[in-house]
């Protein structure tokens, strides 16, 4: 009876296994590292992805994915991201050295998700706080303005250069909050700014809607515009050979806009 049972169980088990396994598409074919399922990006944009990341793939064998899904079918993004991962194999078989970007765009009422997954090979290079910032200080702010080419295009540039040690994660959390130094600086340039509105309010004829002249408000831009370009897989692209049989253990971090 007790056997029975437990050959009851395997096939059950089996069974609910293979049903999760078909939740998680397969990649694209031809073999590609970016997998847009969605039409998220524009050609020229995919190319461009494409290009950076098979170049970089090249060049150290790590392999950053970036994927887009209609759905989740039911899954947190975090462990979709990481079955996905583990499925594809995404990363070098032994190094394990792959991540996933994974975005399930807005659809309807349902909320927009992003989510980092990283192979156990780069967890402390890229470890799960420093994922979230990624997040939120490259990619949120860029969905939000409904420019999804540049949010991913940022974020795979800091993480191309925390993987070849261009910095570490503690100092790309540093470089992004800011020095003492510069919220003094930030704080005269403000009081400077607001003696000047004051200044001019006393003297008249100060409209809160002009802009020029001497006493019009200044905007000092921040952030710098995002990296690379459009361009086509002929000048030193490559082609993507496919991914190497890396390993996922669940490491990153997720948001949503």
């Amino acid at each position: 009876m007790i056997k029975k049972l437990l050959i009851l169980f395997t096939v059950i088990a089996g069974t609910l296994l293979s049903v999760h396994a078909q939740d998680i598409p397969e990649p694209m074919t031809p073999k590609r590292i970016v997998n847009d399922f969605t039409g998220l990006f524009s050609t020229q944009e995919r190319a461009a992805l494409e290009k950076k990341l098979v170049n970089f793939n090249n060049n150290s064998s790590t392999q950053i994915a970036v994927v887009t899904v209609p759905s989740l079918n039911g899954y947190d993004i975090n462990d979709y991201a990481a079955r996905l991962g583990e499925k594809w194999g995404i990363g070098q078989k032994g190094k394990d050295n792959g991540i996933v970007i994974l975005i399930k765009p807005k659809s309807g009422r349902e909320k927009g998700e992003v989510a980092i997954s990283v192979g156990y090979g780069l967890e402390g290079v890229v470890p799960d706080v420093t994922a979230s910032r990624i997040i939120r200080n490259e990619i949120i702010p860029a969905f939000q303005a409904d420019n999804y080419y540049k949010g991913i295009d940022k974020a795979t540039d800091v993480l191309i250069d925390l993987s070849k040690g261009e910095y570490t994660a503690d100092e790309y959390k540093k470089k992004n909050e800011g020095s003492p130094f510069d919220i003094v600086i930030g704080f005269i340039v403000f009081v400077i700014i607001l003696s000047l509105i004051f200044r001019k309010r006393g003297g008249g004829g100060y409209s809160p809607g002009h802009t020029s002249g001497r006493g019009g408000f200044f905007i000092f831009p921040m952030g710098g515009g995002s990296s690379g370009g459009f361009g086509g897989f002929s000048s030193g692209g490559g082609s993507f050979g496919g991914f190497g049989g890396g390993s996922f253990g669940g490491g990153g971090s997720s948001g949503s806009w």
